[in-house]
């Protein structure tokens, strides 16, 4: 799993931890050893012009992820899984325990939606807030 990461908040983040529960991830849902997954951490400002620019929404948010290939679970080729960008100035403002552990949490949310899962719905965000959290979990005691 080849993941690039760049950090450009000015927050100093455990980019060692992001990398790993993103490529835990990726394992966990089935996915080619050689996909590629870029992750990008962002100020506010940058985090609102991107909100802007592609969901139409007004300032900043958490996470936002931009899937590229349409890999889906066990896909069985390599491919592009996507773009996540994460904000830990928003991010932590809403974090219920150390920004730490919710820029994970973010991250496998992140890969998530890459691959196709939604929670629009409150059937599809059951679905997959409890996939994350398993994932987390199994992560954290790894």
């Amino acid at each position: 799993m080849n993941i690039e990461l760049s950090n450009e908040s000015g927050y100093v983040v455990d980019e060692e931890e992001i990398i790993s529960v993103a490529q835990f991830t990726m394992r966990k849902m089935g996915l080619h050893p050689d996909c590629d997954l870029a992750i990008s951490i962002v100020d506010e400002d940058r985090m609102s012009e991107l909100h802007e620019e592609w969901m139409e929404l007004k300032g900043p948010t958490d996470v936002l992820s931009f899937p590229m290939d349409e890999m889906r679970p066990h896909s069985p080729d390599p491919g592009i899984v996507g773009d996540i960008v994460l904000c830990p100035q928003f991010a932590e403002k809403q974090a219920k325990l150390t920004l730490a552990a919710e820029l994970h949490l973010l991250t496998v949310h992140g890969v998530l939606h890459c691959l196709g899962y939604d929670h629009a719905e409150a059937q599809e965000e059951r679905i997959m807030f409890d996939l994350q959290e398993a994932i987390l979990h199994e992560w954290q005691a790894s």
